[in-house]
């Protein structure tokens, strides 16, 4: 195992049963919470971001994929566009409903947010059923950009995740 790996399975909380039972939520708050934790993740987010090519922007997913997206943008010399739950944007608005497991769920970008052309990576902190990164990847294609590379810290491989993403898939620093 990875150093960045080992750091995650130390650092990161699971809680059981949470929000639902059956349900083991992978808690980022230790992680982020810890200075060098937090620096060698985004270190590692870096490295792994350079397997996807020259991107114009990195796009973060509400809400912890934030606290990540940011600071890889920075580091990229991208810029960031957060992708919010639905009602939280003012303005024109792109917009993508997807299913959940217990109904559906809206994410929405900035209209303006990406030009055609555009390459992006997009960030979480876990792909689970993929949902949610794979209706970025819509918004993003709704806008005449490209995907160029999703990234996670946790990837949870039985929720089959990867099976939404087609070709571009999703690289991750540990997976459980």
């Amino acid at each position: 195992m990875n150093d960045v790996a080992e750091l995650i399975d130390r650092l990161v909380r699971p809680v059981a049963d949470w929000p639902e039972p059956g349900v083991t939520f992978r808690d980022i708050t230790p992680l982020i919470a810890d200075a060098g934790g937090l620096a060698a993740v985004v270190d590692a987010l870096v490295e792994r971001a350079a397997g996807s090519g020259p991107v114009d922007a990195v796009i973060g997913i509400e809400a912890r994929g934030f606290i990540f997206a940011p600071a890889v943008a920075l580091r990229l010399g991208a810029g960031f566009v957060p992708v919010r739950k639905q009602g939280k944007l003012p303005g024109a608005r792109l917009s993508v409903s997807y299913d959940l497991e217990y109904g559906t769920a809206m994410v929405e970008m900035h209209a303006d947010a990406l030009r055609p052309g555009d390459r992006v990576l997009v960030i979480d902190d876990v792909l689970a059923t993929g949902g949610t990164m794979a209706a970025v990847g819509e918004l993003v294609a709704q806008a005449g950009a490209t995907v160029a590379g999703n990234l996670v810290l946790i990837d949870l491989p039985a929720l089959g995740g990867h099976d939404r993403l087609g070709a571009v898939g999703c690289v991750s620093l540990h997976s459980y």
